[in-house]
């Protein structure tokens, strides 16, 4: 079964003419999504790829395709508006792939989503994508996954690829992968998608990649320590990385201890997770925690 998305997934691709969004609408649809509706304001009446109506609003294609998972390749002055139109539109399964929305719109996003029945993964994430059901909800390479059992969760979009080719080389299958972003602020956190993989009778086990900056891994941490049934192996990236410089994701910065990689692992280890020593043992330690 696996978990956000699935073959009853029809998604609507908020930015589907841009560059990105048609690139990765195609993907998504040869992966065997199903791929119902784009949207464009003052672009509705085209068609994209001969037969994919496109609309001006989310809500028409919620009206007028059923549409209930939303994509969104929409620039970052105007990503958080298209969240707010996809919430407002009933949607409530929500990947917001665009990279360096301002902080001060996550927050808004967060704050107007926090009553509400919507799981929005990212901003600045890969999606999700679930290999039984065929359903590629974002920018991974869906020829790498492998259907089965093992979920991957990760702020990581490159490290999950990395993971995923581990697991898969070694014939390990994936339920579902989700890549919930490296900004400082997102929609969903580890904790949230961790009780989803928790109540997944299709999921036996976790890879989890996290990285410096917060305190997100010690959250989850607590959460797998006192909830979470199923056996966890975990790395942490940016061991080396120096106090106060940005690594690469806006979020993944050490301002204070907690922020460490090493006080990461430690939390992480206390609750029974086994630790990856480097990415190149994702797959290894992966096959001796489930064997």
């Amino acid at each position: 079964m696996g978990i956000l998305v699935d073959g009853n997934t029809r998604l609507v691709i908020q930015g589907i003419t841009g560059r990105e969004g048609s690139f990765h609408a195609k993907r998504c649809r040869e992966y065997g999504t199903n791929l119902v509706a784009g949207v464009t304001p003052g672009r509705g009446g085209q068609m994209f790829d001969d037969d994919i109506p496109v609309f001006n609003s989310v809500d028409r294609a919620v009206v007028e395709k059923s549409a209930n998972c939303a994509l969104i390749f929409v620039p970052p002055a105007f990503a958080a508006d298209a969240i707010f139109e996809a919430v407002d539109s009933g949607i409530p399964t929500i990947a917001c792939i665009t990279e360096g929305i301002p902080v001060k719109d996550t927050i808004a996003v967060k704050r107007y989503i926090r009553d509400k029945s919507v799981t929005l993964v990212g901003p600045n994430c890969p999606g999700m994508i679930n290999p039984g059901s065929k359903a590629k909800v974002g920018i991974m390479p869906g020829n790498i996954h492998k259907p089965g059992r093992m979920g991957v969760l990760s702020r990581s979009g490159t490290l999950t690829y990395e993971a995923v080719g581990q697991l898969t080389g070694l014939g390990i299958g994936q339920s579902t992968c989700v890549g919930i972003g490296g900004d400082p602020v997102n929609g969903s956190s580890f904790v949230d998608i961790l009780k989803l993989f928790n109540d997944d009778p299709d999921t036996d086990g976790l890879v989890m990649i996290g990285e410096i900056g917060g305190s997100k891994e010690q959250e989850a941490a607590d959460y797998i320590k006192e909830n979470f049934n199923k056996p966890v192996a975990a790395f942490i990236a940016g061991r080396s990385a120096p106090t106060g410089k940005r690594m690469g994701h806006a979020g993944a910065v050490i301002t204070g201890r907690s922020a460490r990689a090493e006080e990461k692992e430690k939390a992480l280890s206390n609750a029974g997770v086994s630790i990856i020593p480097s990415p190149s043992q994702i797959g290894a330690t992966v096959t001796e925690l489930m064997s």
